[in-house]
């Protein structure tokens, strides 16, 4: 508000035009809320997580970690036995050995061994006798965290039979509480803005608030008339501040879901509560890890569709677009390369272990061929289409065929190097993981084709050298999630965003053909991943596979965005019964958001020295605060309107 002495019936109704607009925003209030939920978040979460973990003994001489149970495995056979383990999420693998445990030394006093088990998956023992390495028994089990349990083994009625029973001496504790109290933590404060904000909107509310804010706003300018003793100054007239500017066209469907995205990416980048479900697949499947990723591509190609025709109306010159798409795409990929580059846990930057592939860098060849293709053939004014001809139904597919042309030759093209590439000492067509999968046969091969191609341009020192395939499968090559032919695949990522796009703009205003043209392309795109999948997760002709971008993988994760955005765009933009926040805000300035929480991760309060660094419950606090604190920071930018755009 301007200062200085001002007539007292001028100013007094300027302060009743900013209370209005003030009273009529309630995000100041709900973000009060969010500020609440931290505190409660930090105070609450770990006392949940102690009530859940209290009374369950652990073993007196073993610290378990997070997802870890203890195991005693007694074998009152005259023999050995060795023990092996393998998890459920392993297709075709090894078992791997856990330990040998001695024969009993009498009978009534078995040997005994104990062993610290993983409690992520289900896993299968088995438990096989040494000298002639035959297969006893085995015993598939899903171990609880910090249980304590153990396998006797032994002849069954004095036979030749062998039995291997499990007994639970300690049951585990619930380590899912604290996500269930960080749930309805937000759900409750989610609840709470929505019922303030009915009531502050109610007319009643409203003129109380009014009279009140009002009166004070009046005392407060009758005061502030008198000045001091030695001041003079001019009077101020009404156009010092600029007229308010016009209302924005910008759909706030499409900011939100790029926030609830980025929202999401932010909280698995901090580590997601050290739960499994908020980390990459390691190798074939989904987690919501796996989920945001593709999103971000997604709807960054719808943005390079509106943008472009936005640009393209206000007379932008093509060449001058492409000096544009030419610079922000060296910028993103600087910045991945020097900035946001996970080789600085290992030191200084040096050219020696670079990584050269990384999530900047996939966004910026993504964006950087997609937008050149909508480049030359996005049009400035869709007004002047006929829209009567026979194929005006096709309209937003057809008018741009020469793109799809090139994007249907780029996916030829990897299918082609996919499955036809030879890589030595491997199957042509490999898309396993290696390692002790596919029985060990392949164990130097992940990646097949995609694996190979990386080393060979970049060099293994210049990709990810501890991808996800190593926490199940054992593999020991380096191999890069965002290498060079999944980079193909993300350009098709993108370009089904930009038909998005494309639809929302032949389209404008039509909410039920932008619906439903919306939700076919989700069913297509859903019905093309069955089909290489065959609805199973390691089965099919092309698994979805995150670490490869597979094709199915691209569909699949079209079909959730297409879906996803009916609903954000139907709830958001149509009926307008939720404004988008808190995810807006981040979706504004998406790329300061990602920058800033790579930059800044390891200072507080981002992160901070925890009491107990191998509970879930802690991790989660502290993951959810570090979250929560850059869309408060976001949401404060917003205010400010400072935006970050490259």
């Amino acid at each position: 508000m301007a200062k200085g002495k001002l007539k007292k019936s001028k100013h007094t109704s300027s302060v009743v035009k900013s209370r209005q607009k003030e009273m009529a925003e309630p995000n100041k209030y709900m973000f009060s809320l969010a500020a609440i939920a931290l505190v409660v978040a930090v105070c609450v979460v770990p006392l949940a997580a102690e009530i859940s973990s209290s009374g369950f003994p652990h073993h007196k001489h073993i610290a378990l970690k997070m997802d870890e149970a203890f195991l005693t495995v007694n074998n009152e056979l005259d023999t050995e036995v060795v023990v092996s383990w393998m998890s459920e999420r392993c297709y075709q693998c090894l078992y791997q050995q856990l330990g040998v445990v001695p024969a009993g030394s009498s009978p009534g006093q078995p040997g005994s061994v104990d062993f610290v088990v993983s409690t992520q998956h289900e896993i299968t023992l088995q438990l096989n006798s040494t000298p002639v390495n035959l297969e006893l028994c085995t015993v598939p089990f899903h171990f609880g965290e910090h249980g304590n349990y153990s396998v006797w083994v032994k002849n069954l009625n004095d036979s030749s039979v062998v039995n291997c029973s499990l007994v639970t001496h300690a049951d585990p504790v619930n380590s899912y509480i604290p996500i269930l109290v960080a749930f309805l933590i937000f759900a409750g404060l989610a609840l709470v803005s929505a019922i303030g904000k009915t009531i502050l909107g109610l007319d009643a509310v409203k003129a109380i608030l009014f009279r009140i804010s009002g009166t004070m706003e009046t005392e407060r300018l009758i005061n502030s008339e008198l000045g001091s003793p030695g001041r003079t100054g001019a009077p101020v007239t009404d156009n010092i501040l600029p007229p308010p500017p016009s209302p924005s066209k910008r759909l706030r469907s499409l900011d939100t879901f790029r926030g609830i995205s980025l929202v999401i990416m932010v909280f698995v980048n901090y580590g997601g509560g050290r739960y499994w479900f908020f980390r990459h697949e390691s190798w074939n499947g989904l987690t919501v890890a796996d989920l945001v990723f593709p999103w971000f591509v997604f709807i960054m190609g719808t943005s390079i569709a509106l943008s472009m025709n936005a640009m393209l109306r206000a007379g932008s010159t093509r060449r001058s677009l492409l000096v544009k798409i030419l610079w922000r795409s060296l910028q993103l990929f600087i910045i991945g390369v020097f900035i946001i580059n996970p080789n600085y846990c290992q030191g200084p930057l040096s050219w020696n272990n670079l990584r050269i592939p990384g999530v900047l860098q996939r966004l910026a060849w993504s964006y950087l061929a997609v937008a050149c293709l909508d480049l030359l053939v996005a049009r400035g004014h869709l007004d002047v289409i006929p829209t009567d001809a026979w194929w005006s139904p096709g309209l937003d597919i057809l008018l741009y065929w020469p793109a799809w042309l090139c994007v249907l030759l780029l996916e030829m093209i990897w299918l082609f190097l996919t499955f036809a590439l030879p890589v030595p000492g491997c199957p042509t067509g490999y898309l396993g993981p290696g390692g002790i999968g596919d029985m060990g046969l392949y164990a130097n091969c992940t990646g097949g084709a995609a694996g190979f191609l990386d080393r060979w341009l970049l060099g293994e020192n210049h990709i990810y050298q501890t991808p996800s395939s190593r926490v199940i499968y054992a593999t020991h090559m380096p191999y890069d999630p965002e290498g060079v032919l999944g980079s193909i695949n993300s350009i098709l990522m993108a370009f089904l965003g930009l038909q998005a796009g494309k639809i929302i703009l032949h389209y404008r205003d039509l909410h039920t053909s932008i619906m439903s043209r919306f939700l076919i392309w989700g069913l297509v795109l859903g019905v093309i991943s069955a089909v290489l999948t065959k609805c199973s997760t390691d089965q099919g002709f092309i698994p979805v596979n995150k670490n490869l971008w597979s094709l199915s993988y691209v569909t699949t994760l079209a079909c959730f965005a297409y879906v996803l955005l009916v609903l954000v765009y139907y709830t958001v933009d149509v009926k307008k019964w939720w404004s988008g926040a808190p995810f807006y805000y981040p979706g504004m300035n998406s790329i300061l958001v990602y920058v800033g929480h790579e930059v800044f991760e390891e200072y507080f309060p981002f992160r901070w020295q925890m009491a107990n660094s191998q509970s879930h419950t802690e991790h989660l606090t502290q993951n959810l605060v570090a979250t929560s604190c850059w869309v408060f920071i976001s949401y404060v930018l917003y205010r400010k309107k400072i935006f970050w755009k490259i």
